[in-house]
């Protein structure tokens, strides 16, 4: 039961996942974009941790902190720059 479930979110996620990318070539302005690429940051975090549970092991979960950390600085840090013009200070 927990395999048919698995392999029906990961189904939703990845239709997710194009649609984010979709809406990452498509949107009409800077911070949709933006806002399409950290919500695939999530997805994929979301696909990641999913196969970790299927495959039962903690390895995946340490590569998802790892991706979460890595999203959310370079999303900051993009945000940054289209406010200011630069990232240092």
């Amino acid at each position: 039961m927990l395999n048919w479930t698995l392999f029906i979110v990961a189904v939703f996620i990845c239709i997710a996942l194009f649609l984010n990318l979709w809406r990452l070539f498509k949107g009409p302005t800077i911070s949709d974009r933006i806002l399409a690429l950290d919500t695939m940051y999530i997805n994929t975090i979301a696909l990641i941790l999913m196969y970790g549970i299927y495959v039962g092991t903690s390895l995946y979960f340490e590569a998802a902190l790892l991706i979460a950390m890595l999203g959310f600085v370079s999303t900051a840090a993009l945000c940054k720059y289209l406010l200011r013009g630069d990232i240092i200070e």
